[in-house]
């Protein structure tokens, strides 16, 4: 249930580090741990919302929303079913018919936040979710990220190059050092 973040220079490995965690990558040594389980190497484990929203142009938003379930192998119908409830919360009901152009650049990343949270992971890797975003456009949806976290309690781990976010987010913040990234 903690609000994790990690800051560092650029190339000093946070997103290796992200893709470790999330088992897309494995470590030259130690382990993750996740839940008191070992998780190395094992994919799964965890919600990954890389740093662009990567919203399919010719999917509508709900359709966008369900992909992560889609890929693990759940149907359309009960993807569509377990999204849905989800929209209000992250303030783009009405939205589910549109397509992403339609939609502003924070509109299109609650999108994506749904996206990887609606796949019932307790731990999320947020990999700078709102470096693309205006100031403030990105002031709001640290603001909202930080009421939907509180309300769920997830185990968010996050990258970000905001100092500001970070302090305002999170629970823990570890500074990273140049390559290569140790943590300081």
């Amino acid at each position: 249930g903690a609000f994790v973040s990690i800051i560092g220079p650029s190339g000093c490995g946070k997103s290796t580090l992200f893709n470790i965690v999330a088992g897309l990558s494995t470590p030259d040594s130690g382990d993750v741990w996740i839940s008191a389980k070992k998780a190395t190497g094992r994919g799964g484990q965890c919600a990954y919302m890389p740093q662009k929203d990567l919203l399919f142009p010719w999917r509508r938003v709900l359709d966008n929303a369900i992909l992560g379930l889609e890929i693990q192998g759940v149907s359309r119908k009960e993807a569509r079913e377990r999204a849905r409830p989800l929209f209000a919360t992250f303030g783009i009901a009405g939205f589910e018919e549109y397509y992403p152009f339609q939609l502003s650049g924070g509109m299109r990343q609650r999108v994506a936040l749904l996206r990887t949270v609606v796949q019932g992971r307790d731990v999320l890797l947020l990999d700078e979710p709102f470096g693309a975003l205006d100031s403030l456009t990105r002031t709001d949806m640290q603001a909202w990220l930080s009421e939907v976290w509180e309300a769920h309690h997830w185990t968010v781990l996050l990258v970000t190059h905001d100092i500001r976010e970070a302090v305002f987010l999170s629970d823990r913040v570890y500074v990273m050092s140049q390559a290569p990234g140790r943590i300081r």
